[in-house]
């Protein structure tokens, strides 16, 4: 049997996956990769040789370290390892995996935990920002219970706020990384954003369909999927990307009016597969494009008001609440979201 890798699988927001300390890991990146793939069973559709669920959403992979930054507790790496290709990526970050990573850090002794609340200050390696994530640590403990519910997670979890800085073009160099507030590619009008994950913003109704089909119905619309999929590799470049053919961004992200209490329904691939529900990062980036005057995505969003705006970006289970500030000319100063997390695993995985 070979060697075994100390692990804690996790739950964060609506994803789940692997969290490692780096020093656990191989030093070089390919025998890291290659070892990582064995953990999750890739390649394989059912991944039934290792610990991944068939699922991207539960394909992934958090990499902790301490920091030797200032004013940063931990450097947080996000890898994407595919399930049916031998590929990982870090080519974007993830904040739903983010939100298990203060109390990872804190379990495992990077972080001193305060009584009461333990904020953990993040360096996210993939996207070269920062984030505070805010644990609870009553008796100074982590403790994952809690009345805290996000739409795509059964039940409740202690709550777990986290606050992003300069992450408007964080991936592409600017918020808007061709200038425009709407390019057209392919006859059919863009909004390229990355306000902490490079997103490209679409009407659902100018591809024939409504935006609140199934994630099932769409998955099997290979005409729609074969057009965006023609959108996406020609925007690559256009947001600074370069050949995207074989990364996981840019998002995909059809639009279409708000069904219930949000500003905008949502159906995003990621980029092959449609999401279940929307990862935080893309959420943002979307809560963010309904701000902008001109988009795509500010006509058909429900108008919000003030300086300190909560956002519900729907989706086919819920809503996922994106919280942005804006100052009084109405230039975004930063943002945030709410998610929980919960330990499910901790000993030893064996790739």
């Amino acid at each position: 049997m070979s060697e075994g890798i100390a692990c804690t699988w996790m739950r964060g927001g609506t994803s789940k996956g692997g969290f490692f300390l780096a020093d656990d890991l191989p030093a070089n990146e390919k025998d890291r990769d290659n070892t990582l793939l064995r953990i999750m069973g890739s390649p394989d559709s059912r991944q039934i040789d290792g610990m991944g669920g068939g699922d991207p959403l539960t394909s992934k992979v958090a990499i902790v370290s301490p920091s030797t930054r200032d004013n940063i507790d931990v450097d947080y790496l996000f890898l994407q390892v595919f399930v049916d290709e031998a590929r990982v990526t870090d080519a974007q970050g993830c904040g739903n995996m983010l939100a298990g990573v203060g109390s990872f850090a804190i379990e495992r002794g990077l972080v001193k935990a305060e009584h009461g609340t333990t904020g953990v200050r993040i360096y996210l390696c993939n996207t070269d920002s920062e984030a505070v994530a805010t644990i609870s640590t009553p008796n100074g403990i982590v403790d994952y219970t809690g009345d805290a519910r996000i739409d795509g997670v059964p039940g409740s979890s202690a709550a777990v706020p986290l606050s992003f800085k300069d992450i408007a073009g964080a991936n592409c160099g600017t918020l808007l990384p061709t200038g425009n507030t709407v390019d057209t590619v392919d006859d059919v009008p863009v909004t390229l954003i990355d306000n902490g994950m490079p997103t490209v913003l679409l009407r659902a109704s100018d591809f024939g369909i409504t935006g609140y089909e199934t994630r099932e119905e769409l998955d099997a619309n290979d005409a729609l999927k074969a057009k965006l999929e023609s959108i996406r590799l020609q925007v690559g470049p256009l947001m600074n990307l370069g050949d995207v053919t074989d990364k996981s961004v840019p998002k995909m992200t059809l639009l279409a009016p708000a069904k219930n209490e949000g500003v905008i329904m949502t159906r995003t691939f990621i980029p092959h597969r449609c999401h279940a529900t929307i990862g935080v990062f893309c959420a943002i980036s979307v809560a963010t494009g309904c701000l902008l005057e001109g988009s795509v995505a500010e006509p058909i969003a429900t108008p919000t008001k003030g300086t300190s705006r909560v956002l519900g970006v729907e989706h086919e289970l819920g809503s996922t609440s994106a919280i942005v500030e804006l100052d009084e000319h109405g230039e975004i100063l930063s943002a945030g979201m709410l998610r929980t997390a919960r330990k499910l695993f901790e000993g030893t995985v064996y790739p």
